[in-house]
């Protein structure tokens, strides 16, 4: 297993993707533990986590997401499954 998420964090207003294989462990980091990016718009909640199955394939769909750049697709994938479907797809033919 491994997962690609989306976090949201309500005091800065923005969201993060990322991707781990553990994510309770990676939402400790990210809301208490981390020194990084992300602990300077703590809190985190999780808005959404996708099993892609493997480390190579994660980090190919995580780069696509974050290239797209844009707080609309993301907030798509949030809700659309189908989207992520397509995504993980896309990144796995190359």
């Amino acid at each position: 297993m491994h997962f690609v998420y989306i976090l949201y964090s309500g005091s800065s207003d923005m969201y993060y993707v990322g991707q781990t294989p553990d994510m309770e462990t990676r939402m400790l980091f990210h809301n208490e533990l981390g020194t990084g990016f992300t602990s300077n718009h703590r809190p985190w909640a999780l808005m959404k986590s996708y099993d892609v199955g493997n480390s190579s394939l994660a980090h190919r769909v995580e780069k696509y997401i974050k290239k797209k750049k844009s707080r609309v697709f993301i907030k798509k994938l949030i809700y659309d499954d189908t989207l992520w479907e397509y995504v993980i797809e896309k990144c796995s033919a190359g």
